[in-house]
């Protein structure tokens, strides 16, 4: 079978994983698609003097799509391999009173151009090494959650590892998956302290793929040595929690070891993080090397607690 690209416009937009969205377009397992999209302020920043405070929220978080995968089924999980990724050469950070972790310290509402050279991103004269990445990538949800939640259908992930070489995971909850993408950044630390990143417009090749039969409980991003399962709660010591008892389940399933001894393994090998703390549902992840354990291992175990409904919530 031939290999397709597929282009889609950043005018094709979606705000919410909602099942009901009309496809704007349909690839095939092993299509290439080139995603074009908007910044996470929808374009409606084009200056330091435009406030976010100014902005229609109603436009926020637009994601491309969404793209129908044909023979995917519930209880699959589409694989979505990262190939590149390009950005606009200018981009904005955004604050305002009550958002980001500093949610009672932010006093006035403001702005700031970023600087898209190369490999680093320039901010305020600082050189910031550059690290494009998708903030928003899902598939569809019952919840129909907006594209700026995080859930296990995936969504504003924010995920620093969801970057160039990577490859991701996610649920296929409704026939097709249903995938958007978008709210691409140029650089990112974990957290997201306060509130953005450098918000920027570009686009994304990635190829897509199935596997059938093995939905993974949480999305799962696979990167370099590492496979990493990313957990969306309303609190971030929650998330901690289950991306915690999530991975002593992964390692006592796969690895065939009683559950205390898992916990230990987990102790000494598995690292916790944070990705970020100032969406609606804030996102951990629990880091599995693969000197532990295999990405596809990893996989198969978050299907088998997604079919045994080992739901720890």
């Amino acid at each position: 079978m031939t290999r397709r690209l597929i282009t889609l416009s950043k005018e094709s937009v979606m705000y919410s994983f909602d099942p009901d969205l009309n496809p704007v377009a349909f690839a095939q397992p092993g299509d290439l698609l080139e995603v074009n999209t908007m910044d996470a302020l929808g374009g409606q920043v084009r200056s330091e003097e435009d406030l976010v405070t100014s902005i229609d929220f109603n436009k926020v978080n637009p994601a491309t799509g969404p793209i129908y995968v044909m023979n995917a089924e519930p209880g699959d999980a589409l694989v979505v391999r990262i190939l590149k990724i390009e950005t606009a050469d200018k981009g904005f950070v955004i604050t305002a009173p009550g958002a980001g972790v500093l949610t009672s310290l932010v006093k006035q509402a403001k702005t700031r151009t970023c600087y898209v050279r190369g490999d680093y991103v320039e901010f305020l004269g600082f050189k910031v090494p550059a690290w494009r990445m998708i903030g928003v990538i899902g598939v569809a949800s019952k919840e129909k959650p907006p594209t700026g939640t995080p859930g296990k259908h995936g969504g504003n992930l924010d995920t620093k590892f969801i970057t160039e070489g990577a490859t991701v995971y996610l649920p296929v909850i409704y026939r097709g998956g249903l995938l958007g993408i978008g709210d691409l950044h140029a650089v990112m630390a974990h957290g997201e302290a306060c509130v953005a990143a450098c918000e920027v417009e570009g686009k994304v090749l990635v190829e897509i793929d199935l596997l059938k039969n093995t939905a993974p409980l949480w999305p799962v991003v696979e990167y370099k040595d590492s496979t990493y399962i990313l957990v969306s709660t309303d609190n971030i010591n929650n998330s901690l929690e289950v991306a915690t008892d999530v991975s002593v389940r992964v390692l006592s399933t796969a690895l065939g070891i009683e559950w205390h001894d898992a916990y230990m393994l987990t102790s000494l090998s598995i690292d916790l993080g944070i990705s970020q703390l100032v969406d609606p549902k804030k996102t951990a992840w629990a880091r599995i090397p693969k000197y532990i354990l295999g990405s596809m291992d990893v996989i198969k175990a978050l299907a088998e607690l997604r079919k045994n409904q080992e739901l720890w919530l």
